[in-house]
C-alpha cells in the first residue's frame, strides 16, 4: 500500500446466497473521507509501462514457489505479461466480462466469470433504471461472448505443447487487469477462482479507487495498487496509450510467455546435478 494512504475495514462485500456476489454502498464515501492524501495520480505511458512498474513493486513475490499470475483479457493481458517476465512466473489468462449500463457500456453494474459466477451492484442497479428482464439479457449476451472468448483463447492450449490451462489449486494466484474502476470484474474473477482453492490470491492493478481498494481487499488475501488516486476519472485516463487491445495480441503474449517459461526451465535443466 502507498506510503500515507490507510483504510479503515469495511463491510461492503456479501453474498446473496444465489451465486452472486453482490455490492452494497453502505459508506463508500465515509471511506474515501479516511484517506488522507495530497491529489498525485500516476500517469502510465501504456499498459507495458504499467506492467514494468507493478513487477517492480511485486518484486517480493518473485522466489515464491507455485506462482501464477493471471491476466484479465484483454487489456490486463498486457500489463499481467510484463508482471509474469519480471517475476519468472507462468502466465495464462483468466475470463470475466463486464455488464455495462444500456448507453454507457464503460459504466459498470456487475460482471460474469466463465463458470457462471455473476456479480451486481446493487446501487448501480436502481440507479440506472435497470429491471430483471434487461439484467438478465445483458447477463446472457455476456455470457455469450464470454464463450466465444474462451474458444478463441483455447488456441493458446498449442502454445504449451498441448497442455490445459495451468492450474489454480494449490498456487499463488495474481489476478493482474489493466486498472479498476467499480471492481466487477475483479469480483467475477475472484468468484470463480475461490472454489478452485488457490493457497494465496493476489490482485494487483496499476490504479484504483480508494473506496474500490477498501472493500475489494476484503475478497481477497492481499490487494495491490500502485496508484489510488481520489477523485477517480475512467480507467483510460491515467494512460497516455489507452488502445484496444487485440485478441491476437493476447495470444502473442500467451505464447512469448509459454516459450520464456519453456526456455527458463532448460537452463535450470541443464545447471542442474
Amino acid at each position: 500500500m502507498p506510503a500515507g494512504v490507510g483504510v479503515e475495514d469495511t463491510g461492503l462485500v456479501r453474498w446473496d446466497g444465489c451465486g452472486d456476489l453482490r455490492h452494497g454502498n453502505t459508506g463508500a464515501q465515509g471511506v474515501e473521507r479516511s484517506i488522507h492524501r495530497e491529489f498525485s495520480s500516476m500517469i502510465f505511458a501504456d499498459r507495458s509501462d504499467a506492467g514494468q512498474r507493478l513487477g517492480r513493486r511485486l518484486q517480493s513475490f518473485a522466489m515464491t514457489p507455485n506462482l501464477l499470475v493471471l491476466g484479465v483479457p484483454r487489456g490486463g493481458v498486457t500489463v499481467a505479461y510484463e508482471v509474469a517476465r519480471a517475476l519468472h512466473a507462468p502466465l495464462d489468462v483468466l475470463l470475466s466480462r463486464k455488464l455495462g449500463v444500456p448507453g454507457n457500456s464503460e459504466l459498470a453494474f456487475g460482471a460474469v466469470s466463465v463458470g457462471g459466477g455473476r456479480y451486481l451492484d446493487d446501487d448501480m442497479v436502481r440507479a440506472a433504471e435497470l429491471d430483471e428482464k434487461t439484467v438478465e439479457r445483458l447477463t446472457d449476451e455476456a455470457r455469450q461472448e464470454l464463450n466465444r472468448r474462451s474458444l478463441t483463447y483455447s488456441r493458446a492450449v498449442a502454445y504449451r505443447a498441448g497442455k490445459p490451462p495451468l492450474p489454480v489449486t494449490g498456487q499463488t494466484v495474481i489476478v493482474v487487469d489493466d486498472g479498476i474502476a467499480t471492481g466487477a470484474s475483479a469480483v467475477a474473477a475472484i468468484q470463480a477462482l475461490r472454489p478452485l482453492q488457490p493457497t494465496r490470491l493476489v490482485l494487483a492493478v496499476p490504479v484504483a479507487p480508494p473506496a474500490t481498494w477498501a472493500w475489494l481487499r476484503t475478497a481477497v488475501d492481499e490487494f495491490v495498487a500502485l496508484d489510488l488516486p481520489h477523485p477517480f476519472a475512467a480507467v483510460g485516463s491515467f494512460y497516455r496509450n489507452f488502445a484496444p487491445v487485440e485478441d491476437a495480441e493476447v495470444l502473442d503474449m500467451l505464447r512469448r510467455a509459454s516459450l520464456a517459461q519453456a526456455f527458463e526451465s532448460s537452463l535450470n535443466h541443464n545447471s542442474g546435478p
